[in-house]
C-alpha cells in the first residue's frame, strides 16, 4: 500500500479536490506518509484521510495540507515560517521542501522527538524544533514571512498576529466545538490586518501548557 501507484492514486484525489499548485503535489507525491503514522496503520497511508499518532492528536488530512500549503505560498516563495503543531511531522516536512527555513512548535514533547528522529531519516535540515505552547509562537525568531497552524484556537491569537511581517500571510483553524472555519490573516501594515474565510474544517483544539 505504499507503492508509487497508490501515491499517484492520491495526488490524482488531490487535483480533483482543486489542488493546483505542481510543487505542493511534486512534494506530496515524493513524500512518504506511511513513516509518520503507527505501523499498524501504515495500509491507510495514502488515504486521503487524518488518523491517529496518539495524545488524542491526529496527522491532519492530505488534502488539508495539501490546501494550507498552497494558500500558505499563494503570494510568492517564503523564506521564514512558522508552524504551530509539528505533530507526526508531516505537514513540518511538506513545507520544508518549499521554504527557506522552517521554525515548528510543539507542546508535546514524546511527538515532537518521534517528528525530529523522522525529519533526520528525510535528511531534511532547515527546520528547527522547539517545545512550548504553540499559541505564542516564537517570538525570537520572528519576524515571519508566513505562520501555519495545525490546531485551532477559538480565536486567532493576537501573538502569531504581530510576529508576521508586513505582507505575511497567517493560515490557520479558528473556532471550538460548534466548528471551526479556515482563515487567512494578511498583515496589510504594522497595524492592519485583513481577514479571509476560506472554508469549513475539523482540527484538534489549540491548547496552553506543555506535555514532558
Amino acid at each position: 500500500m505504499t507503492s508509487q501507484r497508490t501515491r499517484d492514486r492520491l495526488i490524482n484525489r488531490l487535483r480533483e479536490q482543486g489542488i493546483a499548485d505542481e510543487a505542493v503535489l511534486n512534494v506530496m507525491r515524493e513524500m512518504p506518509r506511511h513513516i509518520f503514522i503507527d505501523e499498524a496503520l501504515s495500509h491507510r497511508a495514502y488515504e486521503d484521510t487524518a488518523l491517529p499518532i496518539g495524545y488524542n492528536q491526529t496527522i491532519s488530512q492530505p488534502y488539508i495540507v495539501a490546501k494550507m500549503t498552497e494558500l500558505l505560498l499563494a503570494a510568492g516563495p517564503l523564506e521564514r515560517v512558522l508552524e504551530v503543531g509539528t505533530g507526526s511531522g508531516y505537514q513540518t516536512a511538506i513545507l520544508a521542501k518549499l521554504v527557506g527555513q522552517l521554525y515548528s512548535v510543539e507542546r508535546i514533547r514524546p511527538l515532537q522527538e518521534k517528528a525530529r528522529q523522522r525529519l533526520q531519516l528525510l535528511k531534511i535540515r532547515n527546520v528547527q524544533l522547539k517545545h512550548s505552547d504553540g499559541g505564542m509562537g516564537w517570538p525570537e525568531k520572528a519576524p515571519f514571512d508566513g505562520i501555519l497552524a495545525a490546531c485551532a484556537p477559538e480565536e486567532v491569537p493576537e501573538e502569531l498576529k504581530q510576529q508576521l511581517k508586513v505582507g505575511g500571510r497567517l493560515i490557520i483553524p479558528v473556532g471550538g466545538s460548534r466548528g471551526q472555519q479556515l482563515k487567512l490573516v494578511v498583515r496589510e501594515s504594522e497595524d492592519s490586518f485583513t481577514t479571509e474565510v476560506l472554508e469549513a474544517v475539523k482540527f484538534v483544539p489549540l491548547l496552553s501548557g506543555v506535555v514532558r
